[in-house]
């Protein structure tokens, strides 16, 4: 009889994509307005073989002055899970609440870190409620499947 005990192990944490893009230097740095700063996340989730798992949360921070770019950072952070033996019901909830938790405070200090060696203040990115984005990505889908009606109840 095989293990059925369940499993899931960090494998690897790595950066797995960065781009600084500064395209209106030198001249927008002699700007004297304050920049506006608009921070998108993603993330995705790909099996590698089986019972192994690649999950991403990528961070686009794109800063501008008036209606120049400033300068532009994407930042993909990785990690590689081994996840086994785990209910199918509990699996989604795992790579797309626990794993991405894991993964964001790097991408955190990387932002920040590239954004200060850029010559830029540091750009720090909120907590970011994992479950509360799954749980609302669900009811979405929910809605989608049930015709696009559906009643929204608060999330706390």
């Amino acid at each position: 009889m095989a293990d059925e005990t369940p499993v899931f192990q960090i494998q690897r944490m790595y950066l797995k994509d960065l781009s600084l893009e500064q395209p209106n230097s030198p001249a927008i740095l002699l700007e004297q307005a304050q920049p506006q700063v608009d921070i998108n996340l993603g993330m995705g989730a790909q099996p590698v073989q089986d019972g192994i798992f690649e999950v991403t949360v990528t961070a686009t921070v794109t800063t501008k002055v008036k209606d120049k770019v400033l300068f532009l950072v994407e930042a993909k952070q990785a990690g590689i899970f081994e996840i086994r033996n785990v209910p199918e019901e509990q699996m989604q909830g795992i790579i797309s609440i626990v794993c991405p938790q894991m993964i964001y405070p790097y991408l955190r200090a990387i932002v920040s870190d590239v954004c200060t060696r850029a010559g830029f203040p540091p750009i720090l990115l909120t907590e970011v409620n994992f479950q509360a984005m799954f749980e609302a990505q669900q009811a979405q889908m929910a809605a989608q499947a049930n015709g696009g009606s559906s009643i929204i109840t608060g999330v706390n």
